[in-house]
C-alpha cells in the first residue's frame, strides 16, 4: 500500500536545514559534518545544498574554515520554501494546481475537499519556521510538541 509522503530529497534537506539553524552564531558547517549528523549521503547532500543555495535559502561560504549557514535567521525561513526549493510548488492532487489537470473537474464532489486540504496544508507549512524547531529560539512556537512528537516512540493505539 502506498502513502502520501513526502521525498527522502525534502527530508534530507529539512534535516539539513534545522541542522545549520541548531548552529551557535551561524557557525559555517561542512557538508561532510552535517551529513554525518544527519545521517544523509554526502555526494546526495552536496547537490540538495546546491538547490538550497540557489533559492536562497543557504549561504557557501569558502575557505580553510568554510562550509555553509543560513541565508537568514531562522525565523524568516519556512518548510515551505525549503519543500519547494527542492520540488517545486506543493500540491495535494492535481486539480489544485494553476493547470488543473483533471478529466472529471467539472463533475467531481471532492474538489472542495482538496482544495481546502491544500489550503491548510501550504497555511502549515508557509507558516513553519526552523525556529520553531528550535527550543532554545525566543520565537518559538511549536518546539515543545514537535520536537517530543519526533523524537518520542508512538506509543500502541488504544482499542
Amino acid at each position: 500500500m502506498s502513502m502520501m509522503q513526502v521525498s527522502r530529497k525534502v527530508d534530507y534537506a529539512l534535516r539539513a536545514v534545522i541542522y545549520l539553524a541548531s548552529q551557535k552564531n551561524g557557525r559555517p558547517v561542512p557538508v561532510k559534518e552535517i551529513a554525518e549528523h544527519r545521517r544523509i549521503p554526502g555526494k546526495f547532500l552536496e547537490k540538495i545544498i546546491q538547490d538550497l543555495i540557489r533559492a536562497g535559502v543557504v549561504r557557501s561560504h569558502r575557505g580553510a574554515h568554510g562550509g555553509y549557514t543560513l541565508a537568514r535567521d531562522p525565523d524568516h525561513v519556512s518548510f515551505r520554501e525549503i519543500i519547494e526549493a527542492i520540488e517545486g510548488p506543493i500540491s495535494i492532487n492535481v486539480c489544485v494546481t494553476e493547470q488543473r489537470d483533471c478529466s472529471v473537474l467539472a463533475s467531481c464532489n471532492m474538489q472542495r475537499i482538496w482544495q481546502e486540504g491544500q489550503r491548510r496544508m501550504l497555511e502549515f507549512f508557509s507558516t513553519t519556521t526552523l525556529a520553531d524547531l528550535n527550543p532554545l529560539h525566543e520565537s518559538n512556537r511549536i518546539a515543545g510538541a514537535a520536537v517530543q512528537s519526533v523524537n518520542e516512540p508512538r506509543s500502541a493505539p488504544h482499542a
